[in-house]
């Protein structure tokens, strides 16, 4: 007997589809949050590897890092890139979330142009565990070229933009907005593969832990980050 449309399994027919009242599972590899309360939320049950996920927060430095540390340490052999962070990034801080200072990269280019090109030549080069890419506007052609160059690798890759933008169209599957709140932060999700929430999920974080002598230690036998490498290479036609 032939199953019915309403009891059919959506993923019966296609691994990229899901009923609206269930989070997509799909068979997208993803990298735990480290906040069960948070993953609990995502598709796949973690920060998904391979696509453009857009964080959009209220204004820099209010814990999206603190947020991003445990995937970020899960991938930190293969570098993390920080592209056009809107200051510098602090040896020791990182340290102290577990990052070793040695896996940080700091990218920094004067054109828009040649930011979208540094962009693109990490997220296709593969060498790299994560890129963490701060821009204020972006045109939509532009994130689709970024979004594709993430599915040809394995890069986590986060936009931080502006909460601003939340009304702009946007090829990321994955939208997340981003506001301090006492104790932590507020997260509520923009967009998802997945009904719609319209709760915030609270999360809570912990002040940056005091940098023992052994973090102490650990970042003076290391190179600290250096001054930024600056991006300036022609940029394909069409990329802006």
């Amino acid at each position: 007997m032939t199953p019915s449309p309403a009891t059919l399994d959506p993923e019966a027919l296609h691994p990229a589809l899901w009923k609206a009242s269930q989070l997509a599972r799909g068979h997208t590899r993803c990298i735990e949050t480290g906040h069960p309360a948070l993953s609990n939320q995502l598709p796949g049950g973690g920060w998904p590897i391979g696509t453009l996920v857009d964080l959009l927060v209220q204004q820099p430095g209010i814990g999206e890092i603190r947020m991003l540390a445990p995937a970020l340490k899960t991938v930190a052999e293969r570098r993390v890139v920080l592209l056009q962070p809107p200051h510098a990034p602090q040896a020791l801080a990182l340290a102290a979330l577990g990052l070793p200072p040695a896996s940080v990269l700091w990218l920094r280019a004067e054109r828009t142009a040649d930011m979208l090109w540094a962009a693109e030549q990490v997220l296709r080069s593969g060498s790299c565990g994560a890129l963490l890419f701060w821009q204020q506007h972006m045109r939509p052609e532009s994130q689709r070229r970024l979004h594709l160059a993430a599915q040809a690798g394995e890069t986590l890759f986060f936009m931080m933009r502006p909460l601003a933008v939340a009304r702009d169209a946007s090829p990321a599957p994955l939208r997340l907005s981003v506001r301090p709140a006492h104790g932590g932060i507020d997260i509520a999700f923009v967009k998802r593969r997945g009904p719609q929430s319209d709760e915030n999920i609270f999360l809570p974080l912990e002040a940056a832990p005091a940098l023992r002598l052994g973090t102490r230690r650990m970042v003076e036998d290391q190179p600290v980050i250096p001054a930024p490498v600056r991006a300036a290479v022609p940029v394909p036609a069409g990329l802006i």
